[in-house]
């Protein structure tokens, strides 16, 4: 029955081992559930609505999860996806000026693309044709990015206007609690103590408790209705040039941040064939488009593979059951939010930094000898981290195959197909505007600090789309009509 329903073979898998690799990659991706609501609050029309947003980020990736393991039978979950979410809320909304209503719509076109582009094999014929070598590279540069994701949610790694990143304060908090973490699940991994990673998140949300930093938050809640937020479509500006700019831009961040998850994952899984192809790749990428549809109706932000499958990975998940015991978790989240919201971020930042460390080891498969090969797959490597996204990576990188390739006269080496996406790759960046890497900075008064009476800032609304921001010191205010907000 298992093997029907979940690809499970009793005799190459273990019952436990997908078991233990579906919680810890729920442990590693759950984050979702309090960050999504958090970015969606930024918007007006929805800034009461968190509850539903937290309800319908658990329900797309429950969809998301059991598609991938009935359908896909791959140990992959599934989630509205970081990044596209700040798309959607940033870009799209605050910026382009459009309402929840029209991204929401840009969705769920994209995901009726991609489950035609997936019928067609499109999407798998642009895996196959990336070269050896980049394929390589994205899994360490996946690495790279999970590891660093990890050390920013301990603060070991924190924000520095002079130099971008600096080493926090690892002598106390959180930072001081992911390194005794690391430890922790370090020391039990090289003992091969089995669910390793597992018990070094609970052990370390353990230790929390008496530091100050598990904030414990009750035990269940019922889940809110995502009735005001379920299938708001907004149909009248579908045939606009904005609209296919969206589509397009959520269309390519959405299939290069999958292709280079299942590329990285799945080589650490030893899930491909001699070839180095993906097995079941094209049932993998239906999962996904299903769930991206689905979110739309729902209510939410693209669906996408996570990343963070790789920590289930590294605990021995193979099969589908590995999904459905993930999204199984996202369900009973759903009743036990304030339970699971009580995980600190430093506890379980040490299992990315380990898992990030297991993903940078195909590199060594690499040929360096080529520097037409391995300048190309540096850059990709390099990029994800320091640009904070898997795709940028991965776009830019093939862009850098290319043209070096070309320069050096050997065209044979490139398909038609990488040709195609060179170009394509090319024209988003000159037409389409990146996606915003920073979130609004917080009012003072909103999050518990003081506002001294000579730093007061009044922001007047100038036009519907932009502010004037006018500072004065607070003693020459007389009278004001038209303050919006109020901030450090």
């Amino acid at each position: 029955m298992l093997k029907k329903l979940f690809g499970f073979d009793s005799s190459k898998h273990s019952l436990r081992a997908e078991v233990v690799a579906g919680i810890t990659t729920f442990l590693t991706m759950s984050y979702i559930l309090a960050v999504n609501p958090d970015i969606f609050t930024a918007l007006p029309a929805l800034k009461e609505l968190g509850g539903s947003i937290f309800t319908s980020t658990a329900l797309a990736a429950i969809i998301g999860c059991f598609a991938m393991a009935f359908y896909g039978k791959l140990p992959f979950g599934l989630a509205p996806g970081m990044g596209l979410n700040a798309f959607f809320v940033y870009t799209v909304c605050l910026g382009m000026g459009y309402d929840w209503t029209f991204a929401l719509t840009a969705v769920f076109l994209e995901g009726l693309i991609f489950i035609l582009m997936t019928i067609t094999n499109v999407r798998e014929a642009i895996v196959n044709s990336i070269p050896k070598n980049m394929r390589l590279a994205i899994g360490a540069g996946i690495g790279l990015f999970i590891a660093f994701i990890g050390l920013q949610k301990s603060e070991i790694i924190i924000n520095n206007d002079a130099t971008l990143v600096t080493l926090g304060n690892i002598t106390e908090g959180p930072a001081l609690l992911g390194i005794i973490g690391l430890l922790i699940t370090g020391f039990l991994y090289i003992k091969n103590v089995p669910g390793a990673m597992l018990l070094g998140v609970f052990a370390t949300m353990a230790i929390g408790i008496p530091m100050g930093i598990t904030d414990f938050k009750g035990v269940m809640s019922a889940p809110s209705s995502i009735e005001p937020i379920f299938c708001k479509f907004q149909w009248e500006n579908i045939f606009t040039l904005d609209m296919l700019v969206v589509v397009f831009t959520f269309l390519f961040i959405d299939m290069f941040d999958t292709i280079g998850t299942l590329i990285g994952v799945s080589q650490r899984a030893g899930m491909v064939n001699k070839d180095g192809r993906i097995e079941r790749l094209n049932q993998a990428f239906m999962a996904d488009a299903i769930a991206t549809t689905a979110g739309a109706v729902l209510g939410t932000s693209t669906t996408t593979t996570y990343v963070e499958s790789a920590a289930g990975v590294s605990q021995g998940g193979r099969t589908g059951l590995t999904a459905f015991v993930v999204g199984c978790c996202f369900a009973i989240a759903l009743l036990f939010s304030p339970l699971f919201l009580s995980i600190p971020s430093s506890a379980t930042a040490p299992v990315l930094i380990i898992v990030g460390l297991l993903m940078i080891e195909p590199i060594r498969n690499m040929d360096f000898s080529d520097y037409t090969e391995s300048i190309p797959a540096f850059v990709c490597i390099i990029l994800m981290p320091l640009s904070y996204s898997i795709s940028d990576g991965i776009l830019i990188g093939m862009i850098c195959y290319v043209l070096l390739n070309m320069c050096c006269g050997k065209f044979k080496k490139i398909s038609v197909t990488m040709y195609i996406l060179a170009v394509l790759f090319i024209l988003k960046y000159i037409f389409i505007v990146a996606e915003p890497k920073v979130e609004p900075e917080k009012c003072a008064l909103c999050s518990g600090g003081t506002i001294k009476p000579a730093e007061v800032t009044v922001t007047a609304k100038a036009t519907e789309t932009e502010e004037e921001v006018i500072e004065f010191p607070a003693e020459e205010i007389v009278e004001t009509t038209e303050v919006t907000e109020i901030a450090e």
